[in-house]
């Protein structure tokens, strides 16, 4: 191989230079084609031709025998012994390395070669501070250090020293590449000399790009022998392949004690993350039987593994620099290079494949926690099992064996915030199962499941809804209304409905899918999540006190069942300190969120993302709580948690800019905040496209700043730009579609577009008290604002405080719609001032009978202006009686009474019906006074 100088080599001139006595010998080790024989040949070639030693040997090490000849030689050629006696000339040659008396000392620099075995050098290692010893190796074991000797571990190239290599060795032959190209073919390589040198010789020689070259690498059908030269066509005076270059130290790690478990042990690495894997997976029971089954010939197969012989396999894999082993970090104990794996692959017959991957997936199962709390240990593990799947997915779809894994893989991805890459892996998953395993299998059912899930995760609520009725149908086919998986499916499906809008119906759903889980699974069933969506969506739809409520029931029972430190119990607990701040306590929302942290935090540690969400929304009840300064300052802190963890593109990381922006906002930087906000919607537009529901919001979060910063006009603009938008992707009903509608209206006002104002509030009213009710927050919110009472409703029990006032306002709204044209606007607007005089009457008749017939007067002729007789015909119906039944105690209300019969004859000839119009007309000619009312 031709050299590439490296930082080694200067790191190995100086400590063989300035060993002094301490140190006389290095021993260069590091797994095979790493590169040592040439920092071992540059060190001594410039030794040599600098001047510094007088005697230099070069001995191949391959055996104590292959040491002893090297010995004899230099005895024979350097003192002139007899060559037919080599072990005389081998000893003379070591005793003349001993110092001797005298002016002048020889300079000597022995290096020995490869070394296979550590004990070959028994009683063999040259002595003299006046010398030096270069040894090369595989080997690492304590033997080899100590008593005057230093261990240089050698790895791989650096990134630039690789590419740097591989770019000489094309440029010499004429070649040039993309250096994007070179670069990602040498971490194909992993970095490794060897592999390059051999790879740069099979381009060369076939002709091919790089770019040909790594995608035939990265097909695994083919083996590395293929990808590389002929034994005879390998450059530098090579004589093994690199796919051959580990064979022997396998075999000579299986002859090691516990004998016949290093190779399968490697084989299971193989196709585990080369990066690192946990300890416990390669020590597990699946992989202790995997390792029993598979000694040697001439053991007993039936003997079972223990782990400290597992420990002991990888201790042998180690000293032979086939793999690292570093049980201080348990989590990622056992690194190997991606091209001993491949290697060790090449010799899989497919039932071995099978076998492994199957024991690798149940490994990774079983050492997989229930309940996440090690964010390192999630790491290595989704890491470990997305190598499994890059080099054995055929097997783990073979009959659904190992797919448990996989589902396990894609919660701890959903769990970590990685929506994205859980999506694509259950549009994999689903595509592939369907397709191996049929329709109406389990695993198929459940990949649906998952995938319809983390799209509606990922903002597409509606999507998630509709995928999951067509799902439940299926299920309900497959499977029946009582399994499990039904009963799952309707669970998602009610959230889904929630999530589109529809918090009263995902409430209702959620109470009727608990009392069956309770009928199907017995009264020892804990169900504490369908509890928790119960309470969640009656808190959405009004009922916050209610859910709060609820909350501390469910958080009593899972203290009594399941202890303060479960999963379940922690996050119930932060559900009510959010119930609680909704309810209007707010402060006691700041004191649940920050107990709950002190207790969180030890027991999951700081990145885990139970103890972010709780950090997020103790914040947040901080800013609700009138600090807004300390609010931004705890969510500046958590977005550098979360970018570190989660990464910059995380929807919760994307989520707390938004929320870090707002309080900025609060606290005073309107400016600074509509900067945030512009910023993050760049940041957001190719992570979650246009369409999310988080994309809108910082849509509308961005106008109100620049609103709030001085540009009322840009906000308006923007919010009637957003209503259209988000009206399409969410529709009329959407929870943040009416948040939006209501701010879209507040800047209208703010710019003083009055009327374009009122007609906003007038539908939104209306859709409020349709969606929400007429006593949600929102919905009182909407009123407020129409009557022009900027306060909060305070008491949401007496929502009818504002109601005759409302009504006036409605009515005086409706004169200044017909006005401007906006007619089907101002029909509206007077609806909602029958609507609520009427539940006013209820209440009260003698007081609100009149304005009701009133109210309904005027709708009957803005609904004959408009075209709509019949439903005009049927206000001046009620209307009619209402005044004929006031009319003795108020003859006052006779002129209206009269003009209400005017227009219902004329809506009655107008439909056809010129007898009844004509009753109505003699009717009308009559006397109305009673005979004791007053003339």
């Amino acid at each position: 191989m031709s050299f590439q100088h490296r930082t080694e080599a200067d790191q190995l001139r100086a400590a063989v230079d300035n060993g002094g006595t301490a140190v006389l010998s290095q021993v260069l080790t590091g797994t095979g084609g790493v590169g040592k024989t040439q920092l071992a040949a540059d060190y001594a070639r410039a030794a040599w031709e600098d001047g510094s030693v007088d005697v230099l040997v070069w001995i191949s090490a391959s055996s104590r025998q292959a040491i002893m000849d090297g010995y004899a030689q230099a005895g024979a050629e350097v003192l002139a012994e007899d060559p037919s006696d080599p072990e005389h000339a081998a000893r003379a040659f070591l005793a003349w390395l001993e110092p001797k008396d005298g002016p002048k000392r020889c300079r000597w620099l022995v290096v020995l070669d490869d070394l296979a075995d550590p004990a070959d050098l028994r009683g063999l290692w040259p002595p003299n501070r006046h010398g030096r010893t270069l040894v090369t190796t595989r080997r690492r074991e304590a033997a080899l250090s100590g008593e005057g000797r230093r261990l240089v571990h050698v790895g791989m190239f650096t990134p630039a020293e690789a590419v740097a290599y591989l770019t000489a060795v094309l440029t010499a032959h004429g070649r040039h590449e993309p250096a994007n190209e070179i670069h990602a073919l040498a971490a194909d390589l992993g970095h490794l000399p060897l592999a390059l040198s051999q790879a740069g010789a099979y381009l060369i020689d076939t002709a091919i790009t790089c770019a040909n070259y790594r995608r035939l690498f990265a097909d695994r059908i083919r083996k590395l022998a293929d990808l590389l030269p002929e034994p005879s066509a390998l450059p530098d005076d090579q004589t093994t392949t690199v796919a051959a270059t580990w064979s022997l130290s396998i075999e000579r790690a299986d002859k090691r004690r516990p004998v016949g478990l290093a190779r399968p042990m490697l084989q299971l690495t193989a196709i585990l993350d080369p990066n690192g894997i946990p300890d416990t997976v390669l020590m597990s029971e699946q992989a202790r039987a995997h390792l029993a089954g598979h000694r040697a010939a001439g053991h007993q197969e039936s003997a079972p593994v223990t782990a400290e012989e597992a420990v002991a396999a990888l201790r042998v894999l180690h000293r032979l620099s086939l793999i690292d082993h570093t049980p201080d970090t348990p989590h990622h104990a056992v690194r190997v290079h991606q091209l001993i794996q491949r290697a060790t692959r090449d010799t899989f017959a497919s039932h071995e494949q099978e076998h492994l991957a199957r024991t690798a997936a149940d490994a990774l199962f079983d050492v997989w926690p229930e309940f996440e709390r090690d964010t390192a240990l999630s790491q290595a593990l989704r890491a470990n099992t997305a190598a499994l799947v890059r080099h054995a997915e055929d097997a783990l779809f073979q009959d659904g064996a190992g797919l448990a894994v996989l589902f396990r893989f894609g919660s701890s991805l959903g769990e970590s915030g990685r929506v994205a890459a859980v999506i694509k892996h259950y549009e994999h998953m689903a595509t592939l199962a369907h397709d191996r395993l049929g329709a109406a299998d389990l695993y198929t059912l459940g990949a649906r499941q998952e995938l319809a899930r983390w799209r509606g995760e990922a903002g597409d609520a509606a999507g998630a809804a509709a995928a999951f009725e067509q799902l439940l149908t299926d299920e309900l086919r497959v499977l029946g209304p009582d399994h499990p998986t039904t009963l799952s499916a309707r669970a998602m499906l009610a959230k889904w409905h929630g999530e589109s809008g529809d918090a009263a119906g995902a409430a209702a759903a959620f109470e009727q899918l608990l009392a069956d889980e309770l009928r199907v699974m017995g009264p020892d069933h804990l169900p504490f999540m369908t509890r928790a969506s119960v309470a969640t969506y009656r808190g959405r739809a009004g009922d916050a006190a209610g859910a709060a409520a609820a909350f501390e029931q469910l958080l009593a029972d899972n203290l009594r069942l399941l202890g303060p430190d479960h999963p379940s119990t922690l996050v119930t607990r932060n559900d009510l300190g959010n119930w609680r701040g909704n309810a209007g306590d707010v402060s006691g929302a700041v004191t649940a969120h920050e107990q709950l942290l002190a207790d969180m935090q030890p027991l999951l540690g700081p990145d885990h993302p139970y103890v972010l969400t709780t950090r997020h929304d103790l914040a947040y009840w901080r800013g609700e709580a009138g600090d807004a300064v300390a609010a931004a300052a705890a969510f500046e802190e958590l977005l550098a948690v979360q970018e570190r963890v989660l990464g910059p593109d995380d929807l919760k990381t994307l989520t707390t800019r938004n929320n870090l922006a707002v309080q900025r906002g609060k606290a005073g930087d309107a400016v600074g905040a509509a900067a945030a906000f512009e910023q993050l919607l760049a940041d957001m537009l190719p992570v979650l496209g246009p369409d999310h529901p988080d994309t809108l919001t910082t849509r509308a979060n961005l106008a109100s700043c620049r609103g709030a910063a001085g540009d009322p006009a840009g906000a308006a603009a923007t919010y009637a730009e957003l209503l259209d938008h988000t009206l399409r992707v969410l529709g009329p009903d959407h929870p943040r579609t009416l948040t939006i509608r209501a701010n879209s209206g507040r800047w209208l006002a703010a710019v003083g577009d009055d009327v374009g104002a009122a007609a906003v509030f007038v539908q939104l009213l209306a859709d409020t008290r349709r969606v929400l009710g007429v006593d949600h927050p929102d919905t009182l919110a909407v009123r407020a604002a129409i009557t022009g009472l900027r306060r909060e409703v305070e008491d949401a029990n007496k929502p009818g405080a504002y109601d005759p006032d409302l009504a006036l306002s409605l009515s005086g709204l409706t004169a200044q719609l017909w006005k401007a044209g906006r007619r089907n606007e101002a029909v509206t607007a007077e609806q909602e001032a029958v609507e609520i005089r009427r539940r006013l009457a209820a209440d009260n008749p003698a007081a609100y009978e009149p304005d009701l017939a009133s109210s309904l007067a005027v709708l009957a002729t803005l609904l004959a202006m408009r075209g709509d007789l019949s439903e005009a015909l049927r206000a001046t119906g009620e209307a009619v009686e209402l005044y004929r039944c006031h009319i003795a105690r108020m003859p006052s209300v006779l002129p209206q009474l009269r003009t209400v019969l005017d227009l219902q004859a004329d809506l009655l000839e107008g439909l056809g019906r010129a007898g009844e119009a004509e009753a109505v007309r003699r009717w009308l000619g009559e006397s109305w006074l009673p005979s004791d009312s007053p003339n």
